[in-house]
């Protein structure tokens, strides 16, 4: 009989394991032997902070491949073939929402593996919780161009589609260009869309905070420099 494919949260910054990730998803990933991860240097790091039992030497972490193919996801799954139970990690958050990890789970779906998601942290989930705004209907485009005209034509796209599907776009960026979003944002959305920004969630200095961008403009610009942050859009005019 085949092993089980544990999917396993990973904490979003570095607060301490109870306050963001259940007991029993704790104590699954500690029972574990068998891991793939999107970066095996920050797994053997969280695997040390839940206080993993087992040397970190002893334990099998194999790190995914950026475009795997068939057989390096078979490969990957051998333990499982094997009997074995497994577990995969992304850097932060759900593997597989918005991080590598899908291709293995539908690969271990097709195999017959039995496939269980565990409890914890999701950004996006958090966010959208927090946001106040269309819950839903909503959709994720992880990360929009970084350069402009790309950049504007984006944002007004998202938000003609938010119109007319009564739909929350939520998209990210790399911490050190949110700055930059943000300000994209205010320029071409118009005045009575609703903007969310959720910052450093479940973080000490966690920041969230929804208002129409007519609102947004007269207020001091967020500090979002190096900060993990979600941006949630609605526009209802």
């Amino acid at each position: 009989m085949a092993g089980t494919l544990f999917l396993i949260p990973v904490a979003l910054g570095d607060a301490p394991w109870p306050e963001f990730l259940p007991a029993a998803t704790r104590e699954t990933a500690c029972r574990l032997r068998h891991y793939v991860v999107e970066n095996a240097k920050t797994a053997r790091a969280e695997l040390k902070r839940v206080q993993h039992p087992v040397p970190l030497q002893e334990l099998s972490i194999e790190t995914l491949p950026d475009n795997p193919v068939t057989a390096d996801l078979d490969r990957l799954l051998t333990p499982a073939i094997n009997g074995n139970d497994m577990g995969v990690m992304s850097e932060a958050g759900c593997p597989g929402v918005a991080d590598p990890g899908a291709l293995l789970v539908r690969r271990a779906h097709q195999l017959g593996i039995v496939v269980r998601p565990l409890v914890g942290p999701s950004s996006l989930l958090l966010a959208l919780m927090a946001s106040g705004l269309e819950g839903q209907r909503f959709s994720f485009h992880g990360y929009l161009p970084a350069r402009e005209p790309e950049r504007g034509k984006k944002i007004v796209a998202l938000e003609q589609a938010s119109r007319s599907l009564k739909q929350t776009q939520l998209f990210i960026e790399t911490p050190y260009r949110n700055a930059a979003l943000f300000q994209a944002l205010l320029k071409v959305c118009a005045a009575e869309t609703r903007l969310c920004v959720a910052s450093d969630l479940t973080l000490e200095h966690e920041a969230i905070a929804t208002h129409r961008i007519s609102e947004w403009r007269k207020k001091i610009a967020p500090e979002l420099d190096r900060r993990p942050t979600v941006f949630l859009m609605l526009s209802e005019s």
